[in-house]
């Protein structure tokens, strides 16, 4: 296995579960092995892959608390490189459960112990909050990637996030870095989305994703797109919906920079 990211932050509507959902997707079409797995109790990324409760029977929760096998657990999606372990409105029990439990933190790195050197990539989704289920994300994962909204207190909570990060590495889990920061829903014509990706250029530049083009370094920034926001009403990541929209270009760019290519 090549690398454990976590997609995190605190607010919601940043575009985490887009990002989470497309990378994937994008890392897959790719020829990589990828596993995707829903940590999010709203169970968007589950949905946003054409599965909805009525199609599965057991969940990320079971394999939590040892009900199920995480093997028995995992869903076939149509992009054959790319599986999902997916999750339901029930994983909301867990946070009070983990307390129970001996190393809670670690709950989930031992769940995936069996299976994860099966994959070159794990892309877990985690929620909208720093609790029980976020801080074992983050104990299991090598690197977070923190999508940002190009909107109006982009930045609110981003410092909180950080700190959160930084204890983890400091007395969890040492390996945890930063991949990056992705501004989301960036306009061009759009003068905040301008002067958020300004902000986040002079603060965070050493840990935002660039490309190289005509000889020049750019920022990647996931664009505002009608296409990524109608794909998951039909089940699918965006590069199955319309390859060549602006949304699945991205996804395609932030995709080939995790695997380090020009």
């Amino acid at each position: 296995m090549k690398e454990i990211i976590t997609i995190a932050n605190q607010k919601g509507g940043v575009g985490k579960t887009t990002t989470a959902v497309n990378l994937a997707a994008a890392l897959a079409i790719a020829e990589q092995r990828v596993l995707l797995i829903d940590f999010d109790p709203q169970a968007n990324a589950t949905s946003s892959l054409g599965f909805y409760k009525s199609d599965y029977e057991f969940n990320i929760y079971h394999a939590l608390i040892g009900a199920k096998n995480v093997e028995e657990v995992i869903l076939k999606t149509t992009i054959e490189t790319l599986d999902l372990l997916p999750s339901n409105i029930g994983l909301v029990a867990v946070e009070k459960e983990l307390e129970n439990f001996e190393d809670k933190e670690f709950v989930l790195k031992k769940v995936l112990q069996s299976i994860k050197d099966e994959y070159d990539y794990i892309i877990i989704d985690s929620p909208p909050a720093l609790g029980s289920i976020t801080i074992n994300a983050l104990c299991t994962s090598d690197s977070v990637i923190i999508p940002i909204q190009c909107e109006f207190y982009a930045l609110e909570g981003l410092a909180q996030l950080l700190n959160t990060i930084k204890l983890v590495t400091k007395t969890k889990n040492s390996r945890l870095s930063i991949r990056g920061i992705i501004p989301t829903m960036y306009t061009s014509q759009n003068n905040l989305s301008k002067q958020v990706l300004s902000d986040l250029v002079r603060h965070f530049s050493s840990i935002m994703f660039t490309e190289e083009e005509d000889n020049k370094k750019r920022y990647l920034v996931i664009p505002r797109n009608v296409r990524l926001a109608e794909a998951p009403s039909f089940g699918k990541p965006v590069a199955l919906y319309d390859i060549k929209s602006k949304g699945a270009i991205a996804y395609q760019k932030l995709a080939k920079t995790i695997l380090g290519e020009k």
